[in-house]
């Protein structure tokens, strides 16, 4: 029943109308695209121009991704056309020819050559097409995974402050499910492509052919076939325009099955599943939604079958009044048989290249509202150019200064600041905790620091200079940093901390390792440092739990040996005890270096030389930590409710730890 529902519902997406979603882009201007070293506005995309790309836009942007990868592509679409073409109208001409040929008591060689002749001419034509088709499918995905690397590079490359845009990912998404296989519009369009080229190459031919009668004959063979496509087309944009009604209950049901009914969400839910006593519940919410697709689907086929009615007609009253012509010629003017089949054969081709045509064009123009939404995505603006501005070469031994000169930022579509006014001074060397609640636009203050976000307003200065002049590439070398989200490839516990794949300091990373506590763990695992991490590519991976990932991040953060470090929460993961242990390496680890120390578990911030507690977007306290708690401010406060529950904890975990003993 699954496999049917969305076999409709790709029949229903095939049939969506040439004028279906408008196609707009963002094409910025290269003169309104700022680079590194030009204050750019705050958000450039969330605000982009809109120019449409036409169908023959796109037909160019896929022919130059041919010329870039496999310039044969659009070669074997010509020759994949005109063998089709040829073979459609060779095949008209052989039984009014070998008709001809009785009818002039041609002789038994004649006759014998002619249909040899027809034969190895149709076989000739059938080999060159499957040769092609053959040969040209591979570049055609070729040509598909090209525009998928382009996808891929702009989604690595774009500035961070795009991917925070919902715009911006739902475009990336819509144009990776363009090209996501063989029937999608990233390679679906060449044979559409063909198709049109072939239809139009008959149209001429057939044309030809007919030019001999009435031309009132050929009007109507043309009107009869545009009336039939257009009523035929808009009866079937029923279902475009009640795609919204399918999408939902469609969209219910793709999200039951995957969740709950062996989909690849299901271990996350199966235990609720069992302990809740869902099942009931869920084949009722299963059930209704099936009847609701029933009814739909049952409404639409009902209202397409007005179509082929109307096509019907259409057909009989054309191939009617063409037997009446053509028999009308035979009898007055001693039209031949051969002829005869030979015209009416013709006319019935003739409708159909015509129905072809709009229909094919109909179709690369849906698909071209498809490429359209990768173009938009490729030329979505960049607020900054990482590539250009100037270059930063790392000094050993020199430690960076960071000033935040008035510094606000809001994020893109919000009606607010997230940081207000911000001055502050990082010197060189020095350890800087940042505290308070959650909102206080902690982590957003790191991004700013780190060049992932450009201030809306004020300056962040690298030892004294605008960031913005320098090359972000280069300024995202001088750190190195753990985030609250973090990255984990399912690869070997040396890769994942040295970030490479190759020229691994075996040596180091061991030594980072010891840095963050988690040696005894790797090396208890089959191969140690050489272990794999995670399950879905490798049969022997382990699962390493939340803290023990938060320490081999630590690693990583290490093994980069970057003159400033950050830390957004790196113990969140970690109960009391281990926490501790990390605190204890923390004046180790952050030796020679300047740090940022991220935390909502106010205990850690002693190991800092300065706290800083935010609220609101602003610096609302600033001292050491014995200086904050004398001053009985909101920090002080918070602590002290804090550190009653650390003690607990601590008190607890040591208790635990006797009875062990």
């Amino acid at each position: 029943m699954c496999d049917n529902i969305e076999e409709r519902q790709r029949n229903s997406d095939s049939s969506e109308p040439a004028s279906g979603e408008p196609a707009s882009a963002t094409v910025p201007s290269p003169e309104s695209t700022p680079v590194s070293g030009t204050p750019s506005p705050a958000h450039p995309a969330a605000t982009p121009a809109t120019p449409r790309y036409s169908m023959w836009s796109t037909t160019r942007f896929m022919l130059r991704i041919a010329r870039e990868s496999v310039p044969s592509v659009p070669v074997f679409v010509l020759v994949l056309a005109a063998a089709a073409a040829a073979r459609t109208t060779t095949e008209m001409f052989v039984a009014p020819v070998i008709l001809n040929r009785i009818e002039t008591h041609a002789s038994l060689p004649s006759m014998l050559l002619a249909i040899g002749g027809f034969t190895l001419l149709l076989v000739a034509l059938a080999a060159t097409y499957d040769w092609c088709e053959t040969y040209t499918s591979l570049g055609r995905i070729a040509v598909r995974v090209r525009v998928l690397e382009k996808i891929g590079l702009k989604t690595a490359s774009t500035s961070y402050i795009n991917t925070l845009d919902a715009n911006f990912r739902a475009k990336e998404d819509k144009s990776t499910k363009s090209c996501m296989s063989n029937n999608s519009a990233g390679e679906q369009v060449w044979t559409t492509y063909t198709e049109i080229c072939t239809n139009v190459i008959g149209f001429v031919l057939y044309l030809l052919v007919l030019s001999s009668l009435n031309p009132a004959l050929i009007a109507l063979v043309l009107v009869t076939a545009v009336a039939s496509y257009f009523s035929s087309k808009r009866i079937n944009e029923w279902g475009y325009r009640h795609r919204d009604e399918e999408q939902t209950a469609f969209g219910q049901f793709y999200y039951l099955q995957h969740k709950v009914a062996g989909g690849r969400d299901y271990r996350e839910y199966a235990k609720d599943i069992r302990i809740f006593g869902l099942r009931p519940w869920i084949i009722e919410l299963r059930s209704g939604i099936m009847r609701t697709l029933q009814a739909f689907y049952t409404k639409r086929e009902r209202i397409y079958m007005w179509a082929n009615v109307i096509d019907v007609v259409l057909t009989f009253a054309r191939n009617g009044i063409a037997y009446v012509y053509l028999i009308w010629l035979t009898l007055s003017e001693n039209l031949p048989a051969s002829q005869f089949l030979l015209y009416f054969t013709a006319i019935s081709g003739f409708a159909t290249w015509i129905t072809g045509i709009l229909d094919k064009f109909s179709e690369l123009n849906k698909e071209s509202l498809e490429i359209a939404q990768i173009r938009e995505f490729l030329d979505w603006p960049e607020p900054y150019d990482l590539d250009s501005g100037e270059p930063i070469t790392k000094q050993p031994g020199h430690l960076y200064e960071i000033r935040l000169d008035h510094v606000s930022f809001r994020y893109p579509n919000a009606d607010h600041d997230t940081l207000h006014d911000i001055n502050l001074t990082i010197r060189p060397g020095e350890k800087i905790a940042v505290v308070g609640l959650n909102g206080a636009g902690k982590t957003t203050m790191i991004k700013v620091i780190c060049g992932f976000l450009d201030p809306t307003a004020g300056r962040v200065l690298l030892d004294g200079v605008d960031i913005r002049t320098y090359n972000r590439r280069d300024y995202y070398t001088l750190f190195a940093a753990v985030f609250q989200d973090f990255s984990v490839l399912d690869t070997t516990v040396a890769q994942n901390v040295a970030q490479r794949l190759d020229g691994i300091d075996m040596s180091r990373v061991r030594a980072c390792l010891d840095e963050a506590g988690l040696t005894d763990k790797i090396m208890s695992l089959p191969g140690g440092l050489n272990a794999h991490i995670g399950r879905q590519l490798f049969e022997d991976g382990v699962d390493l739990s939340g803290g023990q990932t938060q320490r081999l991040m630590l690693a990583r953060a290490l093994y980069k040996d970057a003159p400033i470090l950050l830390l957004d929460e790196p113990t969140a993961a970690l109960d009391p005890i281990a926490e501790n242990d990390i605190y204890q390496h923390y004046n180790r680890m952050t030796q020679g270096r300047t740090s940022v120390f991220i935390s909502h578990r106010l205990a850690s911030t002693r190991f800092c030389d300065r706290i800083l507690f935010m609220k609101n977007g602003r610096i609302a306290e600033e001292g050491s930590h014995d200086a904050l708690l004398a001053a009985g401010g909101e920090y002080a406060q918070l602590f002290n409710v804090q550190s009653k529950y650390y003690r607990n904890d601590e008190r607890d975990a040591m208790k635990k730890a006797d009875d062990d003993e």
